[in-house]
């Protein structure tokens, strides 16, 4: 029987570090072999499943990010993104694969994730949910197909908790139609309109953002023409399914060259 993929989860007490820990945990494909939390959480030495809700796993949550990343295959980060530079960087040092989805980051940080990319093999999305990707696909060849006489919009929703807007994901689907237009995301975004604006400019790609309630995450990229309207929907009604594509993410870089990978390359989707 061939070795299960040891995978090791950071941020283990927050929302979606429990269901990372939950998904891992129950896979017959991977074992949780680590989980780590920031120094000072009441998290530290509680047992990982027991604070998934799964029962006792026999993974202890630790502060020590370095040592268990050590010991691991893949690490699965979705924390903040000075925390997923560090350890990527802890993983590169360490030959583990990384899968992040962490949102919010910066130019900076991309660049710094391509470094540990240079050593290990290393997944970014905005978005884990195989549907999310699919979408951000058909955005990009919609783009492509239609020309500047169709106005693109994204709308996104999610909870009131969020911190960061446009979110990670609307910001995927803009690039994705960017890229399927040819030309450059920060130069055609418009991400709020506010006061006396003015026609709207031909080829911009706007972005609208909305919170509240417990909403997980609603997408639609609208294509407005003359006489039609092309609306491209995602919505999730559960966390489950980020968790689900990030350990199927991790199991993909299993025997796979150092690089910079999106879940686009796990699902087969790039050429």
């Amino acid at each position: 029987m061939a070795r299960k993929m040891k995978i090791g989860v950071v941020g283990a007490a927050g929302r979606m570090g429990r269901m990372l820990v939950r998904q891992a945990g129950e896979s017959v494909d991977c074992a949780l072999a680590g989980a780590t939390e920031r120094p000072g959480s009441e998290a530290i030495g509680q047992d990982a499943g027991m604070l998934a809700g799964i029962g006792e796993v026999g993974v202890t949550v630790g502060d020590d990010a370095a040592a268990m990343i050590a010991h691991v295959d893949a690490v699965i980060d979705f924390t903040a993104p000075d925390a997923t530079v560090m350890h990527a960087e802890l993983a590169a040092q360490a030959g583990a694969a990384m899968v992040i989805g962490t949102t919010g980051l910066t130019d900076s940080h991309r660049e710094a994730l391509r470094g540990a990319a240079r050593h290990v093999p290393v997944v970014v999305a905005p978005n884990m949910s195989a549907g999310v990707t699919l979408l951000m696909a058909l955005v990009e060849q919609v783009a492509r197909t239609l020309d500047e006489s169709y106005d693109i919009e994204i709308l996104e929703m999610h909870h009131r908790h969020k911190v960061d807007a446009p979110s990670g994901t609307a910001l995927g689907l803009g690039r994705a139609a960017a890229s399927g237009r040819n030309v450059d995301l920060d130069t055609a975004a418009r991400l709020a309109r506010e006061g006396h604006t003015g026609a709207r400019p031909r080829g911009e790609i706007g972005f609208a953002t909305l919170r509240g309630g417990d909403v997980v995450g609603d997408h639609t990229v609208v294509f407005a023409g003359a006489g039609e309207r092309i609306e491209l929907t995602h919505r999730a009604s559960s966390r489950q399914l980020f968790a689900a594509g990030a350990v199927r993410a991790a199991l993909w870089t299993k025997g796979r060259k150092p690089g910079l990978y999106s879940m686009r390359d796990v699902l087969g989707l790039e050429t």
